[in-house]
């Protein structure tokens, strides 16, 4: 008997797969509801739902209904939230963004007094805020570093302050998260954390979620700060950085077009990593499923778990609801 005959004997791999029970048995990865995180667009206005029309079954709420929605996701098991707001005005200084009645700090307070176990993230960044639609200052067409962390540190403190438990910057400048570490000490808030957005790419995945929000930019593209989606070792610097900054929990984002550096991030550093699931690709499934091309519920559970596979501890994605019901 040969080499390879005696192989085909003893190796059959196929002998794990048999079964239901026995593929489960030898399951290497497992998705659960508590690796989950719902983002949740919250607007002006009362008692009123709005769906995202290039997001089908993702919505923007006002306050009174995003509570509702939080107590239903609660219900379901998910554990934690991620807060965008769309003010009543923007302003060319974002002061909205760090306005203590604004509409971030307005949510964060009404969903923590209706479900205080529920873990609030907040987004940190000007986009919805100015007119511009940049994450920073503008002045003459350049979007502004140090001016803008100045104020990113005001609007994370007025998260803190309003309740949150995490601060989640998006904004890719340099240094914000040492700097936003230091404001939130400075004011008793140094049980908040920080979930910095480490590795965000200049991707074009995120056209609906700037729908959601009003916040397409208004100029140019954002390339001079959020990173360039052929570089890998670049994002292992910023990981780096934004760790010895403070960060709690770094994020890289998009999701499913980046699982190399959700893995490289993981096997590198020791702290959580998140991965968002951005809208392009939560849209992408939806058109394909809409047109009978794909099983929506299959695509979406192997997606989610494919990313924790890669490495992610903590999922931001759209179809957390529908995933956890999937899961219950």
């Amino acid at each position: 008997m040969s080499q390879l005959d005696l192989l085909n004997i003893v190796h059959r791999p196929r002998r794990l797969r048999r079964t239901a029970a026995l593929r489960n048995l030898v399951q290497e990865n497992t998705l659960t509801v508590n690796d989950l995180v719902f983002p949740l667009f919250v607007m002006p206005g009362t008692n009123n739902v709005e769906e995202v029309s290039s997001m089908p079954g993702s919505f923007r709420f006002t306050i009174d209904r995003a509570v509702e929605e939080c107590k239903e996701l609660y219900d379901l098991g998910i554990q934690g939230i991620d807060l965008f707001g769309i003010p009543e005005q923007k302003t060319e200084d974002g002061s909205e963004a760090y306005n203590d009645n604004g509409i971030l700090q307005q949510a964060i307070r009404a969903i923590k007094a209706a479900v205080p176990e529920l873990c609030i993230m907040t987004d940190v960044a000007l986009d919805p805020f100015t007119p511009f639609g940049h994450d920073g200052l503008v002045r003459d067409g350049i979007i502004l570093n140090d001016e803008t962390v100045e104020v990113l540190q005001k609007m994370a403190v007025s998260h803190a302050e309003a309740g949150a438990d995490f601060v989640s910057p998006s904004d890719m400048m340099d240094g914000r998260i040492g700097a936003i570490r230091e404001a939130l000490d400075e004011s008793d808030h140094s049980d908040v954390g920080i979930l910095s957005y480490a590795a965000k790419y200049a991707s074009s995945f995120y056209g609906p979620f700037r729908d959601a929000l009003h916040s397409a930019p208004q100029f140019g593209d954002k390339t001079t700060y959020q990173m360039n989606p052929a570089n890998t070792e670049e994002a292992m610097k910023e990981v780096e950085l934004d760790i010895i900054e403070g960060a709690d929990i770094v994020m890289v984002k998009p999701g499913l077009a980046y699982l190399d550096i959700v893995w490289r991030t993981k096997e590198r550093f020791d702290v959580p990593v998140a991965i968002y699931h951005v809208s392009g690709e939560y849209a992408m499934v939806k058109a394909a499923a809409a047109n009978g091309w794909i099983d929506e519920e299959r695509v979406m559970m192997e997606s989610l778990l494919c990313m924790k596979r890669a490495g992610a501890d903590i999922i931001f994605t759209y179809y957390a609801k529908e995933a956890a019901k999937r899961l219950r």
